[in-house]
């Protein structure tokens, strides 16, 4: 790859110290001594370039989160110009900010149904953390407080702080740290792709509602107080659960009087065409929506945890004489942050930037179902601007490379020398691009991840990972 850019940033001296003081999220230390990192120093549009100057397509758009792009002027001002006036004041007890009361009312309007009421945090975990702490203050104040456990998915993502990780059904991620005990239950991750041989998507569908509804009774509907789940799965795979889905979880719900928590904090904010995709995407309205990521753009930590009424009701009413609602942050509707939320949310209502991936959505996973005829793509899938590759050693079977294949790193190595940047997940390839991308744009990134996956079968060929 050429260089786009002519930068005098010292790269090897920004390397030693990031190596020598720097603890990276989900960092294999086996290799990080050796691994030159990415030093990603600018950014414009749908591209970032490195600090040595050269450029590349985002295509995971930050990490799920860079909706409207980089570089957009009008967020950085708006924040610079909230930070001079008032950079920053408690939001505990009687006491708000212009932009963070400005911000809730807008989410409000937004949210579907009845969701009026917006907790503010820095990121998805917090925002998960805190829908469960409501969720058990809730039930608490109604007098059934036995209602603690928590259903989720095998696969299903949620977040690394403790609580967070302890949604989380990736086992992956379960490595050498603890979860919390006897609080969260799983259920299957709801992969078409992976469902039993010889059952339909149909059936597969009822399968799921019978394991969900049966897994409530096994622990007893009385001590069972959510259920947790992602409108379409992130990092555990980008999956698209069978038609109907939700809506049958969430009748299970109110069957068995359990709230329903839609984590949005990456289908939120035009991901998948609409602001929310609980309702205008899958035709039902949760108790609570959690979500960050593309609520700022990612230029600035913020997140929404957005309850209805009907549980501000409940939690609003004081628990005994003098008693409170003692949950919150420091930096709870930090005013600079909730004014970066602002101005995002009207650049995407005014560049119709939902409308715009509605448009390019089916186009862009129209060009990657066409890498089907490559030998090692299993499955193609995701909705809109959220999109999975699943690499298989055989397509008939679906049988996995052996993980010490890296299969997923070798392609995303061989795209980014290339010029584009796509997520490895095992053996998954995702994306998730800024959604302002256009049809060239798009070409590109496909074009360039089919090189990066024939290169890939190539090496696997030759270092014995694959007979091809």
């Amino acid at each position: 790859m050429t260089t786009a850019r002519n930068f005098n940033y010292d790269t090897a001296d920004i390397r030693q110290k990031d190596k020598d003081h720097h603890i990276h999220p989900w960092t294999d230390f086996g290799t990080f001594d050796e691994t030159d990192s990415l030093v990603v120093a600018e950014s414009e549009g749908s591209y970032v370039y490195d600090s040595d100057g050269n450029k590349y397509l985002d295509g995971i758009g930050g990490l799920w989160c860079v909706n409207v792009g980089y570089g957009r002027d009008e967020i950085a001002q708006a924040m610079a110009d909230q930070a001079r006036r008032m950079t920053y004041y408690s939001s505990f007890g009687p006491h708000t900010s212009i932009p963070a009361a400005e911000l809730a009312a807008k989410l409000a309007e937004l949210a579907p149904g009845d969701l009026n009421h917006v907790f503010f945090g820095t990121g998805g975990s917090m925002a998960n953390d805190t829908a469960v702490r409501i969720i058990h203050f809730y039930f608490n104040q109604l007098g059934k407080t036995t209602k603690k456990k928590i259903i989720t998915r095998h696969d299903g993502y949620h977040g690394s702080t403790y609580m967070a990780m302890s949604l989380t059904g990736v086992e992956f991620d379960h490595q050498g740290f603890d979860l919390a005990p006897d609080l969260i239950y799983r259920i299957s991750n709801p992969n078409p792709y992976r469902r039993p041989d010889g059952m339909s998507e149909a059936d597969f569908l009822e399968h799921l509602v019978k394991e969900f509804e049966d897994k409530i009774l096994a622990l007893g509907p009385d001590n069972v107080a959510a259920f947790f789940a992602e409108p379409v799965m992130g990092a555990g795979g980008v999956v698209v659960a069978p038609d109907g889905y939700h809506i049958r979880m969430l009748e299970v719900c109110r069957k068995y009087g359990m709230l329903y928590v839609a984590d949005e904090v990456v289908t939120a904010f035009g991901r998948l065409g609409h602001f929310f995709a609980s309702e205008d995407v899958f035709g039902m309205v949760p108790d609570i929506i959690t979500s960050a990521k593309g609520l700022t753009s990612a230029y600035a930590p913020l997140s929404a945890t957005i309850l209805s009424d009907g549980i501000y009701d409940v939690i609003s009413k004081p628990q005994c004489e003098g008693g409170m609602f003692t949950h919150g942050f420091t930096y709870s509707g930090h005013p600079v942050c909730c004014a970066a939320g602002l101005k995002n949310i009207e650049i995407i209502e005014r560049e119709d930037i939902c409308g715009h991936v509605r448009e390019l959505g089916p186009y862009l996973e129209q060009r990657l179902a066409s890498l089907m005829d490559l030998p090692i793509v299993g499955d193609v899938r995701g909705m809109s601007f959220m999109m999975c590759v699943e690499n298989v050693a055989n397509k008939e079977t679906k049988e996995l490379l052996p993980p010490e294949a890296h299969v997923g790193d070798r392609i995303a190595a061989a795209c980014e020398k290339r010029g584009v940047l796509v997520r490895p997940i095992a053996h998954l390839n995702v994306m998730s691009p800024p959604l302002i991308l256009d049809k060239g744009q798009i070409d590109f990134m496909v074009d360039t991840l089919r090189d990066g996956i024939v290169e890939t079968q190539e090496s696997l060929k030759k270092d014995g990972y694959w007979n091809g």
